[in-house]
């Protein structure tokens, strides 16, 4: 197989996790809305969701398009990187259970979760975010596609932040 074809197929593979991540987000927003869940800030969501459609389509189209010859060492350490990102995703997933969702929703009364990765960090999903927005596209060099999509979402992220700390702001000490 082609180095061209294994890109796509890793494409393809975060495609897919993107589906599962939305269909449990989906039904934690259930839960939430059960429970009293608050959502915060929507008007930056859709801006999210077309900026990490196009890291997967900006990836595909570029690396079929100028065909940029893929250095393997180089493709695996990204390829590392981007399992790594996937790991950190999915632990905050696991950690903030039935409360994690792509949209920024607070059930009142509830405290903030400080275990797992967030015993050290307070958005270390975000971190999963940007190690995954420079390292995916670049396993096939998709350079092009690294620097716009960091260059749209560190902007994005700061109101994603902000959106984050006032729905956080909410919850009990």
């Amino acid at each position: 197989m082609t180095g061209i074809v294994l890109f796509t197929i890793l494409i393809a593979l975060v495609a897919v996790e993107r589906v599962v991540e939305l269909v449990v987000s989906k039904r934690n927003l259930r839960w939430s809305a059960q429970h009293g869940g608050v959502e915060f800030g929507r008007s930056h969501y859709p801006y999210m969701v077309a900026l990490h459609v196009f890291l997967l389509v900006g990836s595909l189209v570029e690396v079929w398009v100028w065909q940029k010859p893929i250095n393997p060492a180089f493709a695996w350490t990204m390829c590392a990187l981007v399992l790594a990102s996937q790991a950190l995703r999915w632990w905050c997933i696991t950690t903030l259970g039935q409360r994690w969702n792509t949209l920024v929703v607070i059930v009142p009364g509830l405290p903030r979760v400080t275990g797992g990765p967030y015993r050290w960090l307070s958005h270390p999903n975000y971190v999963a975010v940007v190690i995954e927005g420079i390292a995916l596209p670049m396993v096939g060099f998709a350079w092009v596609t690294a620097i716009v999509f960091t260059a749209l979402n560190l902007p994005l992220l700061a109101v994603r932040l902000r959106v984050e700390n006032a729905a956080l702001g909410t919850l009990p000490k």
